[in-house]
């Protein structure tokens, strides 16, 4: 199959392009480095000429809920008309587990977007993962100081590798309306940092403090938590830190 990947250069989006052309499918990455331009639709019906299935991974920088709100709806209007015109057969959006539960500005953001996709012409399937192992990393490199601050967050990380093949598998078969891909076991997101932490010899200090409002009290009762019996990822945070660390990626 020819399949495109939207935001095949980040995060999860690498893990699923290694995915599908391992399993032999033709890939064509779209992203802005690519020359292609998923908001204003610049490329992208160059992109998706021929293509079979299109997955978005596309992320957005901004955690708040209108300039994320805005991003997704842009990109998924963008994505569904010119996929329908290209003669798409099946579009795969990754999602977050809780986004539903968790009144978090980004998570908002994702809801618009999948309210938007549900006007598709092209049939969709989501995938509603959890927090990445990657997240502790990339919190702490927005934290420099000496002391970190981490919300009461109960999480079920998964390794973006198992979030890349799945998204794989889902745009090489049929349309799934909704499903749902969490980690083996559940943690929490402040264990997770100062595991980080100490496998890198750092010694910042890792505070773990309840939010205020409706948005803390989700984070910490267990928000992000799959709500529904699903897919379930392999690999533990634990083993994913020891793996990173033994080939100096952490």
């Amino acid at each position: 199959m020819k399949i495109a990947v939207a935001g095949g250069t980040g995060v999860a989006g690498r893990w699923t392009v290694e995915a599908l052309r391992a399993g032999g499918h033709e890939v064509i990455v779209i992203a802005r480095s690519a020359g292609t331009d998923l908001v204003t639709g610049d490329g992208l019906d160059a992109a998706l000429a021929g293509v079979d299935a299109v997955i978005d991974a596309t992320n957005v920088a901004s955690s708040g809920k209108r300039a994320s709100s805005e991003f997704f709806e842009a990109t998924a209007r963008t994505l569904m008309r010119t996929a329908a015109v290209a003669g798409v057969r099946h579009i795969v959006a990754l999602s977050i587990i809780g986004i539903d539960r968790v009144p978090y500005g980004y998570y908002q953001g994702k809801l618009r977007q999948e309210k938007v996709l549900q006007e598709s012409p092209v049939p969709v399937s989501i995938l509603r993962a959890a927090q990445f192992h990657e997240f502790p990393g990339q919190y702490l490199a927005k934290l420099p100081g000496p002391v970190v601050i981490v919300p009461r967050w109960r999480a079920q990380p998964v390794a973006a590798r198992e979030v890349g093949a799945a998204l794989a598998r889902i745009a090489a078969g049929d349309p799934v309306a909704m499903s749902e891909l969490a980690g083996p076991r559940e943690e929490t997101m402040a264990d997770m940092i100062r595991q980080v932490v100490r496998a890198r010899g750092d010694r910042r200090l890792i505070v773990s403090v309840r939010l205020p409002g409706a948005t803390g009290k989700a984070m910490a009762a267990g928000g992000g938590l799959p709500a529904r019996p699903g897919l379930r990822g392999t690999q533990t945070f634990a083993d994913w830190v020891t793996g990173q660390r033994a080939r100096g990626t952490l």
